[in-house]
């Protein structure tokens, strides 16, 4: 049976084969925090033992699904308060790192996560940049003539690491919705705008490149909650 998939390997604690083994040993406790979402245990079954003798054995595997993006440590006190990011954006980041591993790049950086803006696409944000000329393919073109192209022999892993940058995109995205005190989620507006908001980066730079600017990012700010109260069912 195929693992599950995980948003972000470096939140989620590594279970060895000995602890797997034993579904008593206290190591198997993922603990909840913002980054975790529902634990769920899968049971694997050997195969039917071709003597009766032979017992059967029943090995569980623990596997955490994240339903949150990956971000800095929260301050003590808006612990209770920091929101929960869009079912739109958390397909947005997943699509980020997609687009990274395609491009056989070492790291999901701003111009990664604008490529999963425009790969989800059904968000306000990736609306508004195919509105203003903004598409996959450009994006995509310009990053590999920006960035260049990776070695054909390189393999990306399989949830390459933020690069500085889109850390700091995401960090800005939460920051500025715990500033505004609205209730709600966390949208891919807030995603994007947080791309734009780092300059020197690769995905501003891709942005700049492509007609976007600070007066288009005022107009889109105006639309910033607009993809909030979403969920997996509601985007049918």
């Amino acid at each position: 049976m195929a693992s599950i998939p995980t948003l972000s390997s470096s939140s989620i604690p590594s279970i060895s084969p000995n602890n797997v083994s034993n579904p008593t040993n206290n190591n198997n406790n993922l603990h909840f925090t913002s980054l975790f979402g529902t634990r769920i245990t899968i049971h694997r079954f050997s195969p039917i033992p071709p003597f009766p003798s032979v017992s059967c054995r029943t090995r569980a595997t623990t596997a955490t699904v994240s339903f949150s993006l990956p971000t800095t440590k929260p301050k003590a006190d808006t612990i209770d308060k920091t929101p929960q990011w869009s079912a739109r954006s958390i397909k947005s980041f997943a699509m980020a790192e997609l687009e990274a591993r395609k491009l056989k790049y070492p790291n999901t950086g701003t111009e990664a996560l604008l490529m999963g803006i425009l790969v989800e696409g059904t968000s306000k944000a990736a609306k508004f940049l195919r509105a203003n000329g903004i598409s996959l393919f450009k994006v995509r073109e310009e990053t590999v003539e920006l960035l260049g192209k990776s070695d054909l022999y390189f393999f990306s892993p399989e949830h390459p690491p933020l690069t500085e940058p889109a850390q700091k995109a995401l960090d800005w995205a939460v920051d500025e919705k715990l500033k505004s005190g609205d209730g709600g989620e966390i949208t891919v507006t807030h995603l994007l705008l947080g791309v734009w908001a780092q300059e020197g980066s690769a995905g501003r730079q891709i942005l700049s490149t492509l007609g976007f600017n600070d007066e288009k990012a005022k107009e889109l700010a105006k639309e910033i909650n607009e993809d909030v109260d979403l969920s997996f069912k509601k985007q049918a």
